[in-house]
């Protein structure tokens, strides 16, 4: 298949640019890493190899000192010197290949080190979380100081307060609680937590057999399987619905020494303690407390409440003028590869996706095969946006599994043009956004193609499998650009007057990958089988493109409604 004249020849003036910044010392980061991946690729290092080659004879025939386009006092750059004029062509050229290879393979191995962890003892220092346990599921929880925890948050050490709802834990050691509002609890350990008030029912496994849970009136040790309790102030009632459990008093007043031993309570066995630790027998009976089966149909329903609401809005969203792009990426039938744009039709709207390589998957509503794991080798949703646009807002809702690559896409235009955007998250956590502005520049005058704009790293290992809000707006107008996470805002940067485009255009592009990378189209040789890794690990249920600078009130209103 042959590429557009424009498209064969970019590669050749792009490397050339980015060895002419590398050899004057003005190459930026992003530059780095594309230079890195072209030098993985045979014909790019031959135009690399020539142009060293074209370099070094310039300095030797001038008599001045070789200006080296490796790091200085290498032993490549003291072999090249003008005063070493034995050295033959075959040498230089062996000595120019080694060095290409050489650059290349430190550049990769630097920008791969770049933003880790320090080492310690000359190892790499592992990657570290926080917590006990994670939240599992919550409906209509409610928590105190208007705290907002995310289904998937590791819960550390420390005192919670649930003012109402109900909300599931699963410790690490594999103890699984039910809770229900309002309550103040704490996880101690992965086999202790505390319970000041609240109503909570506890599945404990095998592997967590002796799990403690403690409350005002003294401490329960689990011996296997199943227990609820109802703790107040001056009461705990303890309900073992399978198994035993040995309930240990707080010491007491009273003159009866057996109120304050150990006591074995059984399955069927219910009993109220309070601080005179003196035991009541009760009524026990599961139907008091809710159990996993009752509390998944009340999580489904306060998802599919929110789901409605959710649709509802998109609805009154789908003839915003504004709108170029809306798609939700669960096909109404299972087996389509099309990808339908529900945005109305107009002059300059985006066609419907192609769905290359990804696989369907859960979407954040909790419904199967409503949303795209792009994580297979190639995948990608192809897509077409024509005209050019005065300002942009790029939104999408992703689940990310890791970021093992440098850059992870969300929304780049094939080739990255003049005038194009790109939308990736780099491997150390931050949103990338840029505007290409000019296909000829000089890095001497410290021109560059384009203004990068980074958002402070915003990912970390412990956000794995959450589902996230991800937004960014490109406002010619008031020349800013805003990154956003969850409706609020991550960062905001001023756009260079020398890197301000007006009219962004954007034409073929691809959804969380890089459509139709250019890495082996070199010399007028295709190799069109090899290609930059840039696919997200991950899911994408949902991708929104404006052609103008939404408000943040509009965005926060926009996550408010989409949350799952």
């Amino acid at each position: 298949m042959m590429k557009p004249e424009h498209l064969k020849s970019s590669p050749q003036q792009e490397l050339l640019s980015l060895v002419s910044s590398l050899v004057d010392g003005s190459i930026d980061e992003s530059d780095q890493l594309r230079l890195a991946e072209l030098l993985c690729n045979d014909e790019c290092r031959k135009l690399y190899l020539q142009y060293c080659d074209l370099h070094t004879d310039l300095f030797l025939q001038s008599g001045q000192s070789v200006q080296p386009v490796w790091p200085a006092g290498s032993s490549a750059a003291a072999a090249l010197s003008p005063r070493r004029p034995w050295v033959g062509r075959v040498a230089i050229l062996a000595l120019v290949s080694v060095a290409c290879m050489t650059i290349a393979a430190l550049t990769l191995y630097a920008l791969q080190q770049k933003n880790r962890q320090p080492a310690i003892a000359g190892k790499p220092v592992e990657e570290q979380a926080v917590g006990y346990a994670v939240i599992t599921g919550q409906a209509n929880a409610v928590w105190d100081d208007g705290m907002v925890i995310k289904n998937g948050t590791l819960i550390p050490e420390g005192k919670l307060k649930l003012n109402s709802g109900i909300v599931q834990l699963e410790l690490f050691s594999g103890v699984s609680v039910i809770i229900e509002g309002s309550a103040e609890f704490a996880i101690e350990s992965p086999m202790e937590m505390s319970v000041i008030r609240g109503r909570l029912r506890a599945h404990v496994p095998e592997p967590a057999r002796g799990f403690v849970l403690r409350t005002n009136e003294g401490k329960l040790v689990d011996l296997g399987t199943e227990f609820a309790i109802d703790a107040s102030l001056g009461k705990s009632d303890i309900h073992v619905l399978d198994g035993e459990v040995e309930w240990q008093p707080n010491s007491t007043t009273s003159p009866d020494d057996s109120a304050n031993a150990a006591q074995r309570i059984f399955q069927g066995q219910a009993m109220r303690w309070t601080p005179d630790g003196l035991g009541i027998d009760l009524e026990t009976t599961s139907q008091k407390f809710l159990g996993t089966v009752e509390l998944r149909d009340k999580l489904s329903a306060a998802r599919e409440s929110k789901r409605i609401r959710w649709q509802q809005f998109c609805e009154s969203l789908q003839d915003d003028p504004r709108l170029l792009a809306w798609f939700q990426t669960g096909a109404t039938e299972a087996w389509s590869r099309r990808l339908p744009n529900l945005a109305d039709a107009g002059a300059f709207a985006a066609g419907d996706g192609a769905v290359v390589a990804a696989a369907r998957t859960t979407d954040r509503w909790g419904r199967a095969e409503h949303a795209l794991d792009f994580s297979p080798t190639g995948s990608r949703v192809r897509l077409s946006v024509p005209g050019s646009h005065s300002a942009l807002t790029l939104c999408c809702w992703v689940r990310i599994n890791s970021l093992d690559r440098w850059y992870n896409s969300l929304f780049l235009t094939d080739g990255h043009d003049l005038h194009e955007p790109h939308w990736q998250i780099m491997d150390d956590g931050r949103l990338f956004f840029s505007v290409k502005k000019r296909d000829k520049f000089d890095h001497r005058k410290g021109e560059l193609a384009k203004h990068i704009f980074y958002s402070p790293p915003f990912w970390n290992a412990t956000l794995s499998g959450q589902w996230l809000m991800i937004t960014t707006v490109y406002n010619p107008t008031e020349k800013v650009v805003t990154h956003y996470l969850n409706g609020e805002t991550l960062s905001e940067e001023l756009i260079p007057d020398e890197y301000l485009v007006e009219q962004i255009s954007i034409g073929n592009a691809s959804l969380c990958n890089w459509g139709l990378p250019e890495l082996g189209w070199i010399a007028g040789q295709p190799d069109e089988s090899r290609f930059a890794v840039r696919n997200l690990n991950g899911s994408m249920d949902e991708f929104v493109l404006f052609n103008a600078a939404l408000p943040a009130n509009e965005i926060r209103e926009m996550y408010e409604y989409g949350k799952p």
